[in-house]
């Protein structure tokens, strides 16, 4: 017999809240104390854990839902399902808690669809609005829009609510720049630059929900203002004194696209702000060598009064907040690096004509920095969405079951997983926002990063074009920087082109439809007698399915081993193919031979509807030739074609090769 008893005395802190253990029970056991206004950490582990509320009051919260615990409250929460107890009461809130380890329950959580699903939650994705300085490439491409564009298909495959927003980020200092390069003023210029942007994302098929022009929207300024008033309001954002740097011939304040040095954190070169290399940013003044771009003499150092945030006042928020949703390694190691620092101060505000001036007389000849500026910026994209969708969705209101998921490059993880959190908590005490974190690396080119000044890019304009646009986001989708810079290499892009999409795909397909055409009469064959091999192919493609389901997932986001998964499936029923092929017009095998390429046929039905999110006219062009419509429900298993629909694959052309590309031998 073991008898234990609550003892307040026994209790230690954990989990945010007090606890002790009870041992011998064969399980995990303990007894937990929750403080009235307090509640437990927000957190996730394998275990299953069992809660019996024994006293006081309060609410279980998983996710956006939320559950009344109190006397003879039970509540089961399963593995890596993330769960909060809250006391609403004026009492202790007493629970004994019992955890233990089940693999098998664990693994089918974590495979689990329905626990990753966001139900009825308005699903909100954004890829970070791009700079109106220059058109759009490759670089660009492979990373933020088309990891957006596809997450985006792939949820309403699934039922989700969600949208896809960005817009043109109009008051960058590097709109200046580039009005000065080209003779044009800011204002102009940013919208020659955003009308290109639009042109080139519609090219790549990636039509935003919501693209918010912050220049040009009348009631952004105003809404910006409202929203940095109360960060100011706060008592955190203040006037502070500190260096600058400006240009000692001109006199002009030195940022961003005026001044480049070197990183006084990992050496690299870098412009002002923000190092590209380390994504830890900078004031300016503690560059190594800084050179200013408006004259050749070095920068002037002198102070200058900016309101500023002490960032690293704010390290358990971002931790906390980092607890919350999905949040990759990559972002969290550079918090941590971060906060190490001893003082983490970061003017919000800057001396500048371009720009939105803060309500605060405080800040005389400056503007709201655009970073800062953009945290508002994509809470206003989603009240102006809402405004058409007839939603009560509001900027300076964000709703609690709102869920935000951030599609970046790694040179803007510091403003979106950082800095953004804390401006939220500012502005909005009570929000705890839901975010999920995606971020990319560099995309090369030939081994080189993409250049502007040096002509060293390919535009979305140069190699989009309705016959090309689905072997580019198949490429930028096998070849994306995941966890790595990648590599767009033309000649490896054409070798794709012609041995996968066209020599294995399209040619798989073809002759699959010359086989239906001769032995099936163009019609789609009832499977009939079925072999070890025949069911172990139909295995492989639920395998494959499975696979591809947890690629586009929202915690395993993967283009590329979606990509790979794809290519899997043709590979596969390729190799299944040609040895099938064997018995064909046997007569004596005739109704294995039927089944053989019904399942053929189901693999290409698969294709057509996995490859949806990122191909998405090859999934219907390959949809129609199938018989079938374009898809819009993802597949929860392998199904073969009806029997006797017609199939069109014959002839059917799926991918040219590029114009330019040399030919095979």
């Amino acid at each position: 017999m073991i008898i234990n008893r609550y003892d307040p005395d026994a209790l230690h802190e954990a989990f945010g809240i007090d606890m002790s253990s009870v041992e011998g029970l064969g399980v995990g056991a303990g007894w937990g104390r929750v403080a009235p206004g307090r509640s437990s950490d927000s957190h996730h582990h394998d275990e299953t854990e069992l809660f019996v509320v024994v006293a006081g009051s309060g609410e279980f919260v998983a996710g956006t839902q939320r559950f009344a615990a109190e006397p003879g409250t039970v509540a089961l929460f399963e593995p890596f399902e993330s769960h909060v107890l809250h006391n609403t009461g004026s009492t202790d809130l007493v629970f004994l808690t019992q955890y233990w380890r089940d693999a098998e329950r664990a693994m089918a959580s974590a495979r689990s669809t329905a626990r990753k699903s966001f139900g009825d939650r308005p699903v909100f994705v954004f890829s970070t609005p791009p700079t109106p300085n220059g058109d759009l490439h490759l670089g660009h491409l492979s990373g933020p829009y088309l990891g957006a564009d596809a997450y985006v298909r792939f949820q309403r495959m699934n039922g989700t609510r969600a949208w896809h927003l960005t817009g043109s980020d109009d008051y960058q200092s590097y709109v200046l720049g580039a009005a000065r390069d080209e003779g044009r003023d800011p204002a102009g210029t940013a919208a020659h630059h955003s009308a290109e942007i639009a042109g080139t994302l519609r090219l790549m098929d990636i039509e935003p929900d919501q693209y918010t022009v912050t220049s040009t929207d009348p009631r952004y300024p105003d809404g910006l203002r409202e929203y940095f008033s109360r960060l100011v309001a706060s008592g955190e954002v203040t006037p502070t004194t500190g260096e600058g740097l400006f240009d000692a011939d001109g006199g002009q304040y030195l940022y961003e696209v005026d001044v480049t040095g070197t990183c006084p954190h990992c050496a690299a070169g870098t412009g002002g702000n923000l190092c590209e290399e380390c994504g830890e940013p900078n004031v300016v003044s503690d560059l190594k060598d800084p050179r200013s771009a408006l004259s050749p003499a070095a920068p002037r150092r002198a102070p200058v009064t900016r309101l500023s945030l002490p960032l690293h006042e704010f390290a358990d928020a971002v931790r906390a907040h980092h607890g919350q949703g999905r949040v990759p390694a990559r972002l969290a190691e550079l918090a941590h690096r971060l906060f190490t620092r001893p003082a983490l101060d970061i003017p919000l505000t800057h001396p500048s004509t371009w720009g939105v001036t803060p309500a605060e007389d405080t800040t005389d000849g400056q503007v709201i920095w655009v970073w800062p500026e953009m945290a508002y910026g994509f809470l206003h994209g989603i009240q102006a969405l809402g405004e058409r969708d007839g939603e009560d969705w509001r900027a300076l209101d964000p709703g609690p079951d709102w869920k935000i998921v951030h599609f970046f490059g790694y040179d803007n993880s510091f403003y979106h997983s950082v800095l953004y959190p804390v401006l939220y908590q500012l502005a909005f005490p009570r929000w705890a926002p839901d975010i999920d974190y995606h971020v990319n690396e560099f995309y090369l080119l030939e081994g080189e990063k993409f250049s502007t000044s040096r002509r060293h890019a390919v535009w979305g304009k140069e190699i989009l074009g309705p016959d090309s646009v689905d072997a580019v986001r198949y490429f930028l989708a096998r070849t994306r920087p995941e966890g790595e810079r990648t590599d767009f290499r033309r000649a490896v892009y054409d070798a794709v082109l012609r041995d996968t999409l066209i020599g294995t795909w399209q040619e798989w397909l073809n002759d699959l439809g010359r086989r239906v055409d001769t032995h099936h009469g163009g019609t789609a064959p009832d499977a009939g007698n079925w072999t070890p091999e025949h069911s172990a192919f139909l295995g492989r493609l639920g395998n494959r399915l499975a696979a591809l389901t947890a690629a586009l997932g929202p915690d395993g986001f993967s283009l590329r081993q979606a990509a790979a998964e794809l290519d899997g499936i043709a590979q596969d029923a390729a190799a299944f193919g040609r040895r099938q092929a064997l018995l064909a017009g046997n007569r004596e095998w005739h109704d294995e031979n039927r089944t053989a390429v019904a399942l053929e046929l189901a693999a290409a039905r698969l294709l057509a509807t996995a490859a949806t999110p990122l191909m998405p006219r090859f999934a219907s062009r390959l949809a129609t030739a199938l018989g079938l419509p374009r898809p819009e429900t993802w597949p929860h298993t392998v199904e073969l074609l009806p029997p006797g629909g017609p199939v069109g694959l014959t002839s059917a052309v799926f991918f040219r090769p590029s114009p330019e590309a040399p030919a095979a031998n």
